[in-house]
């Protein structure tokens, strides 16, 4: 009992230990990111390649994702409430569940699994093949150069990229609907649609999208900058980053939904 109460002992200790070693180092790299926008003409070029990397780059796969949700929704409005509710239910169902919750959370969630692991496995390939050591040998910041571009096209692209998936999922969920109830028109879709909607409900999908691309960008670029362990480090780094980065998206989901949406 003794020796079991004394691992637990030292579980928890080694545990805090590295939660506090962690949370040290990324305040330490966000006191950089903070310092290092003074110098813009550093990261200003580089933030435009960034972002048209993210755009261009994610817009097959985010076009795809949002598309199957919308009509999936519709269909299922379709069926579950086909003798017992209006036709507009399914307006309002469809636009509702795509613009609060399964635009920003699938988005997010893709692109955690696209940007996060390339910006891991890239800053931790630095990392190990001493990249970024040579740049601070050199008197410049890894951080204007490396870690603030990313940040940045990613606050940018990832919040309009939620904005196309909210576009391309109504449009999907509508033409799920008609297949589903072609008895359903246009006039009743947007009643639907409108009947319940708020105007902050959009802006509390933008809050939403900003806050996932906090983690999408920061979660991995401080998961790749403190690699460790050659080929292999850089294997458990992006791993590490895309699980956390996902597993932060639902929590962030589950806490905005309560205080935002906290009647």
């Amino acid at each position: 009992m003794a020796a079991a109460t004394l691992d637990i002992r030292r579980w928890i200790g080694r545990a805090a230990l590295t939660s506090a070693a962690h949370t040290g180092r990324l305040s330490l790299m966000l006191a950089e990111i903070v310092k290092g926008l003074r110098e813009w003409r550093i990261w200003l070029p580089r933030t435009m390649t960034e972002a048209w990397n993210i755009g261009v780059g994610s817009l097959f796969i985010v076009l795809l994702v949002s598309s199957f949700p919308g009509a999936v929704t519709a269909f299922q409005t379709g069926y579950q409430f086909k003798s017992s509710l209006p036709i507009y239910v399914v307006g309002t169902l469809v636009v509702s569940s795509i613009v609060l919750e399964l635009g920003p959370v699938l988005t997010g969630l893709i692109l955690a699994g696209r940007i996060g692991a390339r910006y891991a496995a890239e800053l931790g390939t630095m990392r190990v093949t001493e990249q970024i050591d040579a740049l601070e040998s050199l008197g410049r910041s890894p951080v204007s150069h490396l870690i603030i571009p990313r940040v940045v096209a990613g606050m940018v692209m990832i919040p309009a990229l939620t904005v196309v998936s909210w576009v391309v999922g109504i449009l999907a969920g509508w033409r799920g609907a008609r297949a589903a109830r072609p008895q359903c028109t246009v006039q009743e879709g947007m009643y639907g649609a409108m009947l319940y909607w708020h105007p902050f409900d959009a802006w509390y999908a933008l809050i939403k999208a900003i806050c996932f691309a906090e983690a999408i960008t920061i979660i991995p670029c401080y998961v790749g900058f403190n690699t460790q362990q050659g080929a292999e480090g850089v294997g458990k780094s992006t791993t590490a980053a895309v699980v956390s980065t996902s597993v932060i998206i639902l929590l962030l989901d589950a806490v905005l939904a309560k205080v935002l949406l906290n009647p």
